[in-house]
């Protein structure tokens, strides 16, 4: 615990963007304690890029959340893995850096979150790189920010026939796609640098801790206190109050920020009743509106002996852990996603609604080769489902984990876009130059070709991307379904912020944990009542026929053919 328990602002989770609000409030000369009940994020299994998959399984590490039964799912109780450490989820994520599409700003400007539109949002994009890139506009990337973003080498020859398969399918090529063109198949960007993760807490957290204005406090939130309408301090489990003399910044992320608040007395005043909790504000958006996106992965056997299958064995990883804790170089310096693709599914679809992350080995959701020998992968999924779910407590205690259900494939369009997106990645791969490499398919399979045996795969076998967010959307003031207006400010409740991924009103396209930060980044100007960075209108590329075709006609006969 600091030595003493109170600041001007009390930050809650150091997240992705609580780290990067704490460090922009610190750096601007304020005071600031961060409340995290996670522990240290040292230590080679989130650091080593490679070893991934092992911290979001690690109760050291993760909250261990699952959903409720998802009806539409067969009744599966599906994952939802959350950062419980120093970091939060950018220190057990996959490290992959998408912003999102310019569209998706866009929207939310439309449904109400005025001021966070593109336009409004790429300076802060910015502000938070340091880009390495090797092309691409650098126009649209920062290049002094405290979060580096770099690419992998690509050694593997899968990665470069991914993408000029991609290309020659009829969705071209993109050199950047968080930069103008997002569209196409290129290049995976991550938060990477110098051969380790490179997280929201060595970017930003850190470097506040060294001003000598943020310190941190360990420790369970039981409540927001907030006397007379105004939020004070913060309540732990244990019994301790930590007072804000400004605000209380809660960052909790998609689930425990709505948990959070509704511990406090602020969210769907019947629910609470439910457990006791006396209503300060009734907000019933609190806890509604989670989205997700869901994927599954297409597997195929290779005709040739290139994947990563080799370095899955025991006496394999540990090759390829020795030589990262050595030297911080080789395929443990990576998380050996470097190729992908954003693709639009049908004509009169206007920015990409599928994404591809590929991977150069067959392998299942319980870390077991899906292949007898090599093979290779791509995860695919829908962006923009039009499914919700909520979060909603299961007990007023704070230790007790929330109810989670993501009312996964509840509209028709879901069934019908997940088939698509499969349909379309096996024509991906029956393209050269990456057709060459495919044997046989493995999942879903030769014998998954109807709808209903599509649907069959889809219900038992799409997991979800670990992209939660929504669940106290930004919005107009008097919009009653809003939690936050368009300055962070929880309404209803003086002197009490929120800004992470739960705010999103709707799912950007891609993985979460950069416009995570870029929200941390801009909610921090809100926060120090500064004038906010100048709003650059560059446009994005949008495909000049999207209204009649899905891609290029003539690259598309040849995959007929």
């Amino acid at each position: 615990m600091p030595d003493r328990m109170q600041a001007d602002y009390v930050v809650i989770g150091a997240g992705s963007a609580g780290c990067a609000i704490a460090y922009r409030l610190a750096q601007a000369g304020k005071s600031v304690i961060v409340v995290e009940h996670g522990g240290s994020d040292w230590g080679p299994f989130i650091n080593m890029p490679a070893a991934l998959s092992y911290p979001m399984n690690m109760p050291r590490y993760d909250w261990g959340y699952v959903t409720d039964p998802e009806p539409h799912m067969g009744g599966r109780i599906m994952a939802c893995p959350r950062g419980k450490v120093v970091g939060g989820s950018s220190s057990i994520n996959g490290m992959i850096y998408v912003r999102g599409h310019a569209r998706d700003f866009d929207t939310w400007a439309d449904m109400g979150a005025t001021g966070w539109s593109y336009a409004d949002v790429l300076p802060y994009f910015k502000r938070a790189e340091t880009w390495h890139g090797d092309a691409g506009d650098p126009a649209f990337r920062g290049h002094d920010g405290p979060l580096h973003i770099t690419r992998g080498p690509r050694k593997n020859p899968l990665f470069d026939a991914f993408i000029r398969a991609g290309a020659n399918a009829g969705y071209g090529a993109t050199e950047d796609y968080n930069g103008h063109r997002q569209e196409g198949f290129g290049a995976f960007e991550m938060t990477i640098w110098q051969g380790e993760r490179w997280s929201a807490a060595k970017a930003y957290l850190r470097p506040a801790l060294k001003t000598g204005n943020c310190a941190m406090a360990r420790g369970l939130v039981d409540r927001i206190e907030i006397a007379e309408g105004r939020a004070t301090g913060v309540r732990l489990a244990d019994g301790q109050i930590i007072t804000a003399r400004a605000e209380v910044v809660l960052a909790a992320g998609a689930i425990n920020s709505p948990k959070i608040l509704m511990q406090s007395g602020i969210g769907p005043a019947g629910h609470l009743a439910e457990h006791g909790i006396a209503p300060v504000a009734d907000r019933p958006g609190v806890g509604a509106n989670l989205q997700d996106h869901l994927e599954i992965y297409v597997q195929f056997a290779s005709t040739r002996p290139v994947s990563l299958a080799p370095y899955w064995s025991l006496w394999g990883k540990a090759l390829v852990g020795a030589q990262w804790l050595l030297t911080r170089k080789g395929l443990g310096a990576s998380n050996n996603f470097e190729a992908c693709g954003f693709i639009r599914s049908r004509a009169g679809v206007d920015y990409p609604d599928i994404q591809y992350h590929f991977l150069p080995i067959a392998v299942r959701y319980d870390g077991k080769t899906a292949a007898k020998g090599h093979g290779f992968q791509a995860h695919v999924g829908p962006m923009r489902s039009k499914s919700r779910g909520t979060v909603r407590l299961r007990s007023a205690h704070a230790a007790d984990a929330p109810r989670i259900r993501f009312n996964y494939m509840s509209q028709a369009e879901d069934w019908q876009d997940f088939r698509t997106a499969i349909r379309l990645t096996r024509e991906i791969f029956a393209t050269d130059p990456m057709a060459a490499y495919v044997a046989h398919e493995i999942q879903p399979g030769a014998a998954a070709h109807s709808d209903a045996e599509l649907d069959a795969v889809i219900r038992e076998h799409a997991e979800s991307a670990y992209h939660p967010c929504g669940t106290c959307r930004m919005g107009r003031a008097d919009d009653p379904m809003a939690v936050v207006d368009p300055e962070a400010r929880v309404i209803g409740v003086a002197g009490l912020r929120l800004a992470d991924s739960s705010v999103f009103p709707q799912i950007p396209n891609g993985n979460l944990n950069a416009p995570s930060i870029m929200v941390g980044e801009k909610a921090a100007d809100h926060i120090l009542g500064r004038t906010l960075l100048p709003a650059e209108n560059l446009q994005p590329w949008i495909a000049p026929d999207w209204q009649e075709t899905q891609r290029q006609a003539a690259l598309r006969a040849t995959v007929a053919n």
